[in-house]
């Protein structure tokens, strides 16, 4: 709960600094076009909120059960982490999705295989696909596959 609250303030500060999310008479603000670069603030409260989901994904990813037990998901019924197959989130190739995935016999996104693999063979509970879980093993994945090429539906 105490993580909730801190990454709400940091996202309410966050919007604060952008200028979004203000209300009127009128009704919501409009969209920002990032037409004015973004200053230096910004960017580090950007980088801070990413790198606080990629801390999150990460200890979701190599199996902490308080963090789990934290967002109320359980990931594994096997013993088994991501990491055990993936060490490090190697071997997940984020950039290749989405792609037609053998294993499912069907067209599939990132989303899709992480929830295949929770489900199948470690034998856990499916995840909300937009939920907080989900966003955080997806930002542990990509970060951890920075600077791969882009390469959507290789095999």
């Amino acid at each position: 709960m105490k993580g909730k609250l801190a990454l709400a303030a940091l996202g309410a500060g966050l919007l604060g600094l952008l200028g979004a999310g203000a209300s009127s008479l009128w009704g919501p603000a409009p969209a920002l076009a990032h037409k004015a670069k973004h200053s230096q603030e910004q960017l580090d409260a950007f980088q801070q909120v990413l790198m606080e989901q990629v801390r999150l994904g990460d200890l979701l990813f190599h199996g902490d059960a308080d963090t789990e037990k934290q967002m109320n998901i359980k990931l594994s019924n096997t013993g088994m982490a991501c990491a055990m197959c993936h060490p490090f989130a190697s071997d997940s190739h984020p950039h290749e999705f989405p792609k037609f995935q053998e294993q499912m016999n069907a067209f599939a996104t990132l989303r899709d295989m992480i929830n295949w693999c929770i489900e199948k063979p470690n034998e856990g509970v499916k995840i909300d696909p937009d939920g907080p879980a989900m966003k955080a093993l997806e930002a542990y994945i990509y970060w951890a596959n920075r600077g791969s090429k882009l390469d959507t539906g290789r095999h």
